[in-house]
């Protein structure tokens, strides 16, 4: 089973599929959806852009465009709860366009935006409803919303929870589901804390792990240009000229960082716009839009805000700044191989990022090529070893003279 078509999905569901230009099953959706059709709960180790979406979201459409149930008021019959606005935008407007034409309810939640339009949809009752942590946790404290009617729970991106400082929350909206519900977990990594959470929330799982080595050696052409700082801007305007790049992301470290390179970008009539979490939510949903239907060559982001890139035909990343987390690397490129396409990525590397490079290098288990054909390449030497440093002894540690015995 290779392709949409074979699986027991609705015929409505594998034409939007179809429409979209998807046709053979992602590694993840040929595990996942099986299962998850069966009933059974499932832990899914899978980064972002390997069609996780999908593997979740289609089964879930399934299941209730063929099971219509009356909306009970302020309920819900399953909750997909995901860290970012950008990601829980995203996942709505895949779940609402696979979902064309069954009738479902369905509702994006989160902070920034008025919550009085998210109340009064939630009143009516919805199949299914995405959510961040932070204006769920408002809708439970003000009665605004309950789950006695909650079927499936999906946890996603579970570790990117954990390092934005959601997990307490994500444990208390836990604690208001009903007991007996499917739940699917999905993480790119599995740090202690998601194991032990998984142990708890999930009855005999499915488990399916994806490596991300797969998706970044076999689709994605990945270099590293060595410079000096200053010359980074000139750098990125010589690649832009390659007129084959026509839709780039660039990564960096601060949101100032960002505009910054915008207003570089402009003022060689680039047009590009940033996208992090110092702009407001409908600025940064008109930027992705405009990225989207190519109004826009360059999408400038952070890590955080990135992690809601969900866009097709991305057909250059670029690493402005290395990123600080290795793990991000992955995410990063990750996003111009989508749905088994290829894609590339160039990292720019100064003479203080060698050892952060190796790390990352380590990571994904194999070296990036140096391109040293472009007009600011640099050497470098390679990294000294760190030495480790040695306690000189101090009065608490020095050892003590065995006394002689009298």
């Amino acid at each position: 089973m290779s392709e949409f078509k074979a699986l027991p999905l609705l015929e409505s569901i594998i034409d939007r599929v179809s429409q979209k230009g998807y046709k053979k099953l992602t590694p993840v959706q040929k595990e996942c959806i099986p299962a998850i059709i069966d009933g059974k709960d499932l832990l899914g180790i899978a980064q972002t852009g390997t069609g996780k979406t999908a593997a979740f979201s289609l089964p879930i459409i399934n299941k209730f465009g063929r099971n219509t149930l009356e909306g009970k008021a302020k309920s819900t019959r399953s909750l997909i709860l995901t860290p970012t606005r950008e990601l829980a935008s995203q996942i709505m407007q895949n779940i609402d366009d696979y979902s064309t034409g069954l009738g479902l309810k369905t509702k994006v939640v989160y902070g920034g935006v008025g919550r009085q339009g998210q109340v009064d949809a939630i009143a009516l009752g919805l199949d299914i409803l995405v959510a961040t942590p932070g204006r769920l946790l408002d809708l439970i404290e003000t009665g605004d919303i309950d789950f006695k009617a909650l079927e499936v729970f999906v946890l996603d991106e579970a570790d990117t929870m954990l390092d934005m400082g959601f997990f307490k929350d994500v444990q208390n909206i836990i604690s208001k589901l009903p007991k007996s519900r499917q739940t699917l977990l999905f993480s790119a990594t599995m740090p202690t804390e998601i194991e032990r959470l998984a142990d708890a929330i999930l009855n005999e799982p499915t488990k399916i792990q994806i490596s991300p080595e797969t998706v970044t050696i076999d689709l994605i052409n990945q270099s590293v240009y060595h410079l000096e700082k200053s010359n980074k801007v000139p750098l990125l305007f010589h690649i832009l000229e390659n007129p084959d790049f026509k839709k780039v992301i660039i990564f960096c470290k601060t949101k100032f960082g960002a505009d910054i390179i915008v207003k570089e970008l402009e003022s060689q009539s680039i047009t590009a716009s940033s996208l992090h979490s110092g702009k407001t939510q409908a600025v940064r949903e008109e930027a992705l839009q405009n990225f989207k239907d190519s109004n826009l060559r360059v999408l400038v982001a952070t890590d955080v805000a990135a992690r809601g890139i969900d866009v097709d035909n991305i057909s250059l990343i670029v690493n402005y700044n290395l990123p600080e987390d290795p793990r991000n690397y992955i995410h990063r490129i990750g996003r111009t191989a989508r749905a088994g396409k290829t894609g590339m990525a160039i990292s720019f590397a100064v003479e203080n990022d060698i050892r952060q490079l190796r790390i990352i290098e380590n990571n994904i288990g194999q070296a990036i090529p140096v391109v040293t054909e472009q007009p600011f390449h640099k050497e470098f030497s390679p990294p000294k070893p760190v030495k480790k440093k040695v306690k000189k002894p101090t009065k608490s540690n020095k050892p003590k003279k065995s006394k002689k015995r009298r």
